[in-house]
């Protein structure tokens, strides 16, 4: 124990020596080959040595590449000059621009931007050393009205002269035109096809890039087809009031496309009349409902209010009486032989909002309205201004319903579209308090709000068959049968790029459009 306590003592006082002993920072270290320090790359600190000092490196100096690295670059260079020579990079990028999908170019012509004038830098008036003028607000205007400008858009009443806003001024309206509108619409036959038939002639439609067509400027929002047979005429409304005619192959205006004016807010129904085939009736938000009469080349006003208009349907087989919904969950009996633009009598039937009419096509007395969460079927002989009582309803529904439409022939049946992914199809035949529900086909209809709604709409010529756009990639339309069998998809991966929100069949021939929220429809036929 003595001896370790002395040991200990001694190493103690000769580290306390070593602490107190300076070090001589010149003295060579030596030190074992495990301790050798690995040798530093630069052998001078950038630091220590001025900017006039230091070492101006040559291209010479550098370190040369070894012969691997220069073969390596050889071979690159050569395979670089191979490639040039037979021009393959110029055709990786036409395959590139080829496979990307182009939207049409028939129809409207893209606005050009005006070209802007070079203005004169701007400079503050700190730069200029001129003092700031000391400046007051204006004074806060008062008693505004707060609808000022919403009113202010609106077209005045009255008939509106029909003047294509894309072709020239004090031009006429094609002689063409007048003789498509003058083709009065073909007895619709009454016979239809058996399923497999009319498969037959779905797989027979095709889209081709001439079928495709820009009618109106902005997203469509609704579209019909004219009743004639010799041609294909059909008629578009867009988001800002305009109604574009397109004669598919035709020689007038941008590719047989017209467009017109005669409202300012969504054009949200578009039909044809039956009874008079140079009619095309349109609605708007606007509060407006106007006729296109071709034959006095005007938009004759129907129906004016100040209440935003959303749909309507015909209620009589001459097309003089019809039924007018608003947003406000009300409809209106307008009859076009009274003077004037007002209505006969308003009901109101949901305290919120009426989405879609459709009249039964027997008993026009009957029609349906799609309400909130319901479907309801009214008694036009038995409304009355508040609380009227509906014949049958449609139960089922758990989000709001986009549109309601009963069969084209009958009237036994109504096709429903709703936002809880689900086309559902009732049975109407008994006009029972509570129609029963058929079939119910789930399909997404969540379109976002850059799109018109889908709606699931009847064929004319099928008692049993419908159309409706799809979210689903590849892009494509959809055909059902009422029992929920899917018929025929049409796709096209050239030509059928978008969804097509709006589609219709034409009334008598084999033909289909869509159209989408730029503005374009597309034809298939066969």
């Amino acid at each position: 124990m003595l001896t370790r306590r002395v040991k200990r003592k001694a190493a103690v006082t000769t580290v306390q020596k070593m602490e107190r002993t300076p070090v001589n920072l010149e003295d060579v270290v030596r030190r074992s080959s495990r301790q050798a320090l690995t040798p530093k790359r630069l052998q001078y600190s950038p630091e220590n040595i001025s900017t006039a000092e230091k070492p101006k490196r040559k291209k010479s100096e550098l370190k040369e590449l070894s012969e691997y690295e220069l073969e390596r670059q050889e071979n690159i260079r050569r395979n670089q000059e191979f490639l040039s020579s037979i021009s393959l990079f110029q055709a990786s990028e036409d395959v590139k621009q080829l496979m990307r999908p182009k939207a049409s170019q028939r129809g409207l012509m893209r606005s050009q931007p005006a070209a802007k004038e070079a203005l004169p830098v701007r400079k503050s008036l700190r730069l200029q050393n001129i003092e700031a003028d000391h400046l007051t607000l204006p004074p806060e205007p008062r008693d505004t009205p707060v609808n000022k400008q919403s009113v202010s858009l609106k077209k005045s009443s009255g008939s509106l002269p029909m003047h294509p806003v894309n072709m020239e001024e004090g031009s006429t309206l094609p002689s063409k035109l007048f003789e498509l509108f003058s083709e009065g619409p073909t007895e619709e036959s009454k016979v239809q096809l058996d399923l497999k038939k009319y498969t037959s002639v779905l797989r027979n439609m095709k889209l081709t890039e001439d079928r495709v067509a820009k009618v109106v400027k902005d997203r469509i929002f609704s579209a019909a087809f004219h009743p004639c047979t010799s041609s294909l005429l059909m008629a578009a409304g867009d988001k800002w009031g305009k109604v574009g005619l397109w004669k598919l192959g035709g020689d007038w205006g941008d590719d047989g496309v017209l467009l017109f004016e005669p409202h300012t807010r969504p054009v949200g129904s578009l039909l044809f009349s039956k009874a008079h085939a140079s009619h095309l009736l349109s609605l708007s938000y606007d509060g407006s409902l106007r006729c296109m009469d071709l034959q006095k080349a005007v938009f004759d006003d129907v129906y004016d209010t100040e209440d935003g208009l959303k749909t309507f349907d015909f209620m009589s087989h001459d097309c003089s009486t019809l039924v007018v919904g608003n947003w406000y969950g009300e409809v209106a009996i307008v009859d076009r032989r009274t003077p004037g633009n007002s209505h006969e009598s308003v009901h109101s039937l949901d305290p919120k909002v009426v989405r879609c009419v459709s009249v039964h096509p027997v008993q026009k007395q009957y029609f349906a309205v799609a309400e909130s969460r319901v479907v309801s079927i009214y008694d036009s002989r038995c409304l009355k201004k508040t609380n009227s009582k509906a014949v049958s309803q449609l139960h089922g529904h758990s989000l709001s319903i986009s549109s309601a439409y009963f069969s084209p022939h009958t009237g036994n049946r109504i096709l429903t579209s709703c936002m809880d992914n689900c086309i559902r199809i009732y049975d109407t035949s008994a006009l029972t308090t509570e129609s029963p529900l058929l079939k119910s086909i789930r399909h997404d209809m969540k379109t976002g709000r850059w799109l018109s709604k889908l709606s699931a709409v009847w064929d004319p010529k099928q008692e049993d068959c419908f159309v409706v756009g799809s979210m689903s990639r590849p892009r494509k339309v959809e055909v059902f049968h009422e029992s929920g069998q899917p018929l025929h998809s049409f796709m096209d991966c050239e030509n059928l790029t978008t969804v097509l929100s709006v589609t219709a069949f034409h009334p008598t021939r084999n033909a289909l459009l869509g159209g989408n929220s730029s503005g374009r429809l597309h034809v298939l036929s066969d």
